[in-house]
């Protein structure tokens, strides 16, 4: 499988209700070092205590794209779709490669409008 298709199925995985609602699942995929700036405003950081998960979202994800930083680390780009709120969001998500697995590092979504 390329990189660009494996990031790209991690960031799906994040959205999913099976992740978002389990501490367990959720920190699989990010790293110790993980912080967020959400589109909600709120800066989120993996040692805080999110027993009940993130927030249940249903989104679409489109424009999809990475970017080399280094070897081991890549930027990926996208755009998402909150199909329950109708908000447009410029999402960028930095992965880093970690004895072989893939993990997010950072994370940043920007509310922006749908003409963008």
């Amino acid at each position: 499988m390329n990189l660009k298709k494996h990031i790209k199925q991690l960031e799906k995985k994040l959205l999913t209700t099976e992740v978002r609602s389990s501490k367990t699942e959720l920190k699989k995929l990010l790293a110790d070092e993980f912080f967020e700036f959400g589109s909600s405003g709120k800066v989120l950081y993996k040692d805080e205590d999110f027993d009940g998960g993130i927030g249940l979202i249903k989104v679409t994800l489109s424009d999809f794209d990475i970017h080399p930083l280094s070897e081991n680390i890549v930027l990926a780009t996208y755009q998402t779709f909150n199909e329950d709120t109708k908000q447009h969001a410029l999402r960028s998500s930095i992965w880093k490669l970690n004895e072989g697995v893939w993990k997010m590092v950072f994370h940043q979504g920007t509310k922006t409008d749908p003409s963008f």
